[in-house]
């Protein structure tokens, strides 16, 4: 039996003024798997999740979420698109001047008629799942940076969606909150049945919890594979940043001319 897509990606271009940024991307991710999508800084991967969710439009190619050409959707089919997509922003995001419960609870009084009362069910069922219904009435300058990104969390599966995107979800984490983060993220995909992309750089604990991996240099896909597959990789581009090399084809010098003439030059 096929597995359902949910997001299918063909021949995805896209340019910010004249420069390209991404050049003939091509991804098909299933329902319920937990994605990653890699790369040095600067290679687009977070530009490809503006794509996904429509805040940008590609210059050429097709983007579909389940049911939605995303590219052509008006105004309204997006905003209904969005409402089925959560996204955790790099830091968490929070709203610094609402209570933790009021952040959880934020979307669901945005985009839905439930009364008081089950959305006070909800979002306390939200909290739990992220071990801080405790904190529930703390304001965001209350939380350490874990506990804050939880809280995010939280806000960012209020809806039940069925695609969860993450912008940098380890970013600024000690060791401890970074573990539990990262086992959130793959416990609640299941548990939802949802389907979640990670951009992060963080190797390590990334690789322990997802299904694939999309690796992005200069704007295409240069490898992808399951976790196994790319620890075992000898692309030269994946060998470097998995192994967090100091010289590959990420150079450590900045291209100059010969050290050795420079020096002998006595012109600056």
């Amino acid at each position: 039996m096929s597995e359902e897509i949910l997001l299918q990606i063909e021949n995805l271009q896209f340019t910010y003024d004249e420069r390209p940024v991404l050049q003939g991307i091509n991804m098909r991710i299933p329902k319920g798997r937990v994605v990653a999508v890699m790369g040095g800084s600067g290679c687009g991967k977070t530009t490809l999740l503006r794509l996904i969710g429509g805040q940008l439009r590609p210059s050429s190619g097709k983007l579909r979420v389940g049911e939605y050409d995303v590219p052509n959707l008006d105004v309204d089919a997006l905003y209904a698109m969005r409402r089925r997509m959560g996204m955790l922003f790099q830091f968490g995001a929070l709203f610094t001047d609402m209570s933790v419960f009021d952040n959880v609870a934020f979307p669901m009084r945005e985009h839905t008629d439930l009364p008081p009362e089950i959305i006070r069910d909800l979002v306390l069922m939200k909290l739990n799942a992220v071990g801080l219904r405790g904190a529930a009435y703390l304001m965001p300058s209350e939380l350490s940076g874990g506990m804050a990104r939880r809280v995010a969390l939280a806000r960012t599966i209020a809806l039940d969606p069925m695609l969860i995107m993450y912008d940098e979800p380890f970013a600024g984490l000690d060791p401890i909150s970074l573990g539990v983060v990262g086992q959130l993220i793959r416990h609640l995909n299941d548990a939802l049945g949802a389907t979640s992309i990670i951009v992060t750089h963080d190797v390590y604990e990334c690789l322990k919890i997802v299904d694939y991996v999309y690796f992005v240099s200069q704007g295409v896909i240069v490898a992808e594979g399951t976790a196994d597959e790319i620890r075992a990789s000898d692309a030269p581009f994946v060998k470097q940043f998995v192994n967090a090399e100091v010289d590959g084809p990420v150079p450590f010098h900045y291209p100059a001319m010969d050290y050795r003439q420079e020096l002998l030059n006595d012109h600056v």
